[in-house]
């Protein structure tokens, strides 16, 4: 840098607690002197960041210094680190270093002093967690992904585990997602987006890189949400050919279910694919495996190139496809990788859908690209089967809403989650009693984020560094805010966000293929929010008219759509109200004498949809409240609603 613009890197390994040794330093680089400092105070024990000292952030302020970051990435694996156990330590690693443009903060000049270090000290926390991510390898596909961290964590490290308690490493992994794939691939075309239908388990991992690994996109269904639903995704993503397994089938007892989509698409049995692979298919893969990066680097796919697609409601009811590319699934990976201490040491226990963005990106990718373990399980309602699967497995992370966490802290042993260390927590709003049986029980916080499917999906989490309970954490590196007022809300502002985990874009069923990208890359997530000025994110409210209920999405328009078929000619309002068990429950008030809740339960099940789409309670009353210009006044519904509870 020239001297006209002062600056000071970021990395030396020794600190000082001296007051007039930070003053000297203050004095020099105002003078104009390169200052190197390591803002961490001592080698990484985690191999991720650590605690910043606010000594080095009050530096750049008083000084008035630029801040330029600097990342030394792949010494963690020499001899010489500190992270034996935690890491795959070699002589020989490959090493790199990274030197990102001068930048600079400051802190409020009105702060006081004790607040001006706090603040700078995030600030630089911010620059560095940035600097993390912004130099993260994203810009490639998942399967070279894959392929990078079985190199860098070893091809024999064991990796994904299920119930059925056969675990798989790196090179297993791999060379059963070539031989799948391959099978899949003389069933589909190359970008096709091909359905799956399957629970959490080792064979739904392998499924998932196997059509990876031959450029196919996996269709993620939600088989909660009923038949009608699914059948409108496949239509919205021109889904032909869904993957499913007999066993899976026959224990959930969705026969019905699949001869549903049969008609609209060709059912694949895994069971069949694998009767049909021989010693020849076998030998293929493992010659496959020997070069598959370059068996895969043939298909040339892009990191802006579709990924997966995941399913949710729309503003009527019907499903939308998210459309995430390669890029915005990793960035959300290297999002949360930069802010929170995963290792190689830990075990991650997964008991949330891969049809959901936060058991696919959190508990599932995550975890397997950043070399730790991960134990799949396929129901989260199985409260005493996870507590006890959580202690057997030595799980050290745990993955959440608060509808299943206080389940758990119901059925388990206070001694059941002893190797626990990190608790996160999305979804769906964390209640006061859910924090504090934790704390009580078990010594452990809850940490709550925020995210979207269409965030791929977290956009702000609580961290063990940086935690403020009722709030939803601080935002990710590499995420844009935007606040947007709304008549009638006096504290924040209705939230929309870009940055490089946003979504390519919708699928919609009324036109099929076509994909809807967000308008200049802003998506709407339409919540209401406030952002303190350390950057914590506190949810006041919801915009949309959707139910919350055990973290899945409700339409309340698909709701009353429901009871119209059942009723017509009534005005029907469905509204939400709190519950203890669920976050939420639907409330149905209608003008419709005789109304039951069994009626609606009928109906459902005759039109193939969700049980969740059912309300909880119905309230006859003689008019439905209304405005003066005939729209339903849902303040006064809610006024009905709310006794009830």
């Amino acid at each position: 840098a020239g001297k006209s613009r002062r600056f000071r890197g970021l990395i030396c390994h020794r600190r000082s607690h001296n007051a007039m040794s930070t003053k000297a330093l203050i004095k020099a680089v105002r003078e104009d002197r390169h200052c190197v400092i390591f803002p961490e105070g001592r080698l990484t024990i985690t191999g991720t960041l650590m605690r910043v000292y606010e000594g080095p952030g009050m530096i750049a302020d008083k000084a008035d210094a630029m801040v330029v970051p600097v990342r030394i990435d792949g010494a963690e694996f020499t001899p010489y680190s500190r992270l034996a156990g935690k890491a795959r330590i070699r002589w020989f690693p490959k090493i790199t270093l990274s030197i990102l443009p001068p930048r600079k903060f400051a802190s409020p000049a009105a702060a006081t002093s004790a607040a001006r270090r706090q603040l700078a000290a995030a600030k630089l926390y911010d620059v560095m967690s940035e600097m993390v991510f912004e130099t993260s390898d994203r810009r490639q596909s998942l399967f070279s992904a894959l392929l990078t961290a079985a190199a860098i964590h070893g091809p024999n490290k064991l990796m994904v585990e299920d119930a059925d308690m056969v675990p798989l490493s790196y090179k297993r992994l791999i060379l059963g997602a070539l031989v799948l794939g391959r099978k899949l691939a003389a069933r589909t075309e190359r970008g096709e987006r091909v359905g799956v239908l399957l629970p959490n388990a080792v064979g739904t991992a392998v499924t998932f890189f196997g059509l990876q690994a031959f450029g196919r996109v996996p269709a993620m269904l939600n088989f909660s949400t009923g038949d009608k639903n699914m059948i409108s995704a496949l239509t919205a993503a021109e889904v032909r050919t869904v993957i499913t397994s007999r066993r899976f089938i026959d224990q959930a007892e969705m026969g019905d279910t699949v001869a549903a989509l049969g008609a609209h698409a060709d059912i694949v049995y895994l069971e069949d694919i694998r009767g049909e692979i021989g010693a020849l298919d076998k030998l293929r893969g493992l010659f496959d495996r020997a070069f598959a990066r370059r068996v895969h680097a043939r298909l040339a796919v892009g990191a802006d190139d579709p990924a997966v697609v995941l399913f949710t409601s729309g503003s009527e009811g019907t499903p939308k496809g998210v459309v995430l590319s390669h890029a915005n699934l990793l960035a959300n990976r290297y999002q949360l990788a930069a802010r929170v201490d995963f290792t190689g040491a830990d075990i991650l226990f997964n008991a949330l859908p891969m049809f959901h963005s936060f058991g696919l990106t959190g508990g599932t990718l995550l975890p397997i690209l950043s070399g730790v373990r991960t134990f799949l399980y396929p129901s989260p309602l199985h409260y005493r089967i996870v507590t006890a699967l959580v202690y057997g497995t030595n799980a050290t992370i745990l993955f959440g809403t608060d509808t299943f966490l206080a389940g758990y802290a119901r059925a388990a042993n206070a001694y059941d989650f002893v190797s626990v260390r990190h608790v996160f927590a999305g979804a769906e709003k964390v209640k006061d009693e859910t924090r504090k049986i934790w704390a009580d029980k078990f010594g452990l916080r809850i940490l709550e984020g925020y995210g979207a499917t269409e965030t791929a999906p977290v956009i702000s989490v609580n961290t063990p560094l940086h935690y403020r309970p009722g709030s939803v954490g601080r935002l990710m590196p590499g995420i844009e805010t935007r606040l947007e007022a709304v008549p009638g809300i006096d504290v924040g502002g209705r939230l929309h966000v870009k940055g490089a985990n946003v979504m390519l874009g919708y699928l919609r069923a009324d036109a099929p293929g076509v994909l809807d990208a967000p308008a200049d890359g802003w998506y709407d997530t339409g919540d209401i929010v406030s952002i303190a000025d350390d950057g914590f994110l506190t949810i006041e409210g919801r915009a949309k008219r959707f139910a919350k209920i055990a973290g899945e999405m409700v339409s309340l328009a698909a709701v009353e759509s429901h009871a119209d078929a059942v009723w017509p000619g009534h005005c029907h309002a469905a509204v939400t109200v709190p519950d203890a068990k669920k976050g939420e429950q639907i409330v149905l008030v209608t003008d419709r004498f005789g109304a039951t809740r069994d009626a609606l339960l009928a109906h459902a099940k005759s039109a193939g949809i969700g049980d969740l789409m059912v309300p909880r309670t119905v309230i006859e009353t003689d008019a439905v409240p209304v405005l003066g210009t005939g729209k339903v006044d849902y303040v006064a519904v809610q006024a009905v609603a709310r006794p009830t509870t």
